[in-house]
């Protein structure tokens, strides 16, 4: 029998495949009872902010279910999306490429908010992912991998590029809006009966479900009995909506119902779960603190997300890990536990997180990279005028700087000393600020992303000021 080290080594080498002919081994099986290789599950909220789970630190909503999915394997604690909202984010994970490489960059038009506040013709963005950017279902297809999307794609609704023309062999969402389907069943409900479907099709073959809930997304609708629950508790932190309480324990539920169907199937030792949001939370209904910012910002309030991953006989339960990850990690980190090959002469721009998971080393990469050259407009009155203005970010080690395009200027922060971006250093710290500038503004020369340059004739500057 292999031993648990051995197993390790042969993960983070990648040399299961071909050690064990595309038979992965748990690390507490024998020899003669190999594990095919391993299913994965992941889910995607949308709008999740980092604090609005039990285990990251909510005394008001109720998240049990996702609390144990996360003592069961390793917490992200300083995970990242690749972009503030939606979309990118979403093209990002399915690409596994930063967003200038597929010029998914916002959600629908770049110029977004009032054209006369708009100092800047920002960079024209695409609402659909390229059918030359390979998606990890298609990656995962010549493996011997089912492919399901259950639930929101965002990234093309008509033929080639809805998700059943991009590698997923079974689809199902909504066809109107809101959080109800066609018949009136509640949507979270919904997407969790389609999945538990599909892994009860797929138990006895590898199979990718991707569970990507329109919750806790706007509007803020919620099943009756669980809002009154929450109108009796009273709010703790700043978390205070029930509604919004309740759309959350609704996702919780999801994920119980999920990791229960695993149980009774057998397929739960077998089967890697990951669990993610698309970007920060939605301030209108939440509170974000102690970060900065919320949903569609740079700072830390719209980028960082609650994210772990249980993968059974190699994550080690109830471990955290400070090491900062972003969404593009993900496909090389599910190629690799596949056994599956990286699709030839295709760049992926995140890394494997095998050997984090595996607690065999650290990660190699030097920094990580956003890229938002659009325009967001406000959603409250602290926002105003911009939520964001065209800008791009670096995070490097402890450090992280963002430019703003509009002017040039730098914000620099130390995240470990202040993780509320309150104290910008960038005036204390000139030579940091400039050396950082300089990889940020290489890293973008090395991807070709456009910035924002031309002024717009429109611009006003009176109309930056509160009447």
């Amino acid at each position: 029998m292999r031993s648990r080290r051995e197993f390790i080594r042969m993960l983070g080498t990648g040399t299961v495949a071909a050690v064990a002919g595309k038979v992965i081994y748990d690390a507490a099986a024998t020899d003669r009872a190999p594990l095919r290789r391993p299913n994965f599950v992941f889910i995607l909220i949308d709008d999740l902010g980092w604090t609005d789970l039990g285990f990251m630190g909510s005394k008001y909503y109720e998240t049990p279910r996702i609390d144990a999915l996360a003592s069961e394997g390793v917490v992200f604690k300083q995970a990242y999306s690749n972009a503030p909202n939606c979309a990118p984010t979403r093209a990002c994970l399915m690409s596994g490429q930063y967003t200038p490489r597929h010029g998914v960059y916002t959600v629908g038009t770049p110029e977004r908010g009032r054209a006369e506040r708009r100092k800047l013709i920002p960079t024209p963005n695409t609402t659909e992912l390229g059918t030359e950017h390979v998606t990890i279902a298609e990656a995962l297809n010549p493996a011997g991998y089912t492919c399901a999307c259950i639930g929101k794609w965002h990234l093309g609704g008509k033929a080639p590029y809805r998700p059943q023309d991009r590698g997923f062999d079974v689809v199902y969402d909504r066809s109107r809006r809101g959080h109800y389907a066609e018949d009136g069943q509640y949507l979270t409900d919904r997407l969790t009966d389609e999945s538990v479907k599909f892994i009860k099709t797929c138990r006895d073959k590898p199979f990718f479900l991707y569970l990507s809930h329109h919750a806790v997304h706007t509007p803020i609708q919620a099943k009756a009995e669980l809002t009154a629950k929450y109108e009796r508790k009273t709010p703790v932190g700043g978390h205070d909506n029930p509604k919004y309480a309740a759309m959350i324990e609704s996702v919780d539920q999801s994920v119980g119902r999920v990791l229960v169907t695993l149980e009774e199937l057998g397929l739960a030792q077998n089967t890697a779960v990951f669990f993610f949001s698309d970007n920060g939370g939605y301030a209108n209904a939440t509170s974000i603190e102690p970060l900065r910012g919320s949903k569609g910002m740079l700072y830390e309030g719209g980028i960082r997300v609650p994210t772990m991953v249980r993968w059974p006989g190699v994550t080690r339960a109830g471990r955290a890990c400070d090491v900062p990850i972003i969404g593009t990690d993900f496909y090389p980190t599910i190629l690799e536990m596949a056994g599956a090959p990286k699709p030839k002469g295709y760049t992926l721009d995140g890394e494997s997180l095998v050997p984090l998971l595996a607690e065999r080393a650290g990660l190699k990469r030097d920094a990580i990279f956003w890229h938002f050259p659009a325009y967001l407009e406000p959603y409250n009155d602290r926002q105003w005028p911009w939520r964001i203005t065209p800008a791009g970010a670096i995070r490097q080690g402890d450090w992280k700087l963002i430019e703003f395009f509009e002017d040039g200027h730098l914000e620099l922060y130390n995240l470990r000393n202040d993780i509320s971006e309150t104290n910008n250093l960038a005036d204390k710290e000139p030579e940091r600020a400039k050396t950082l500038h300089a990889k940020l503004v290489e890293w973008r020369q090395r991807v070709h992303a456009p910035v924002p340059q031309r002024l717009n004739p429109q611009f006003d500057p009176t109309a930056l000021k509160r009447s």
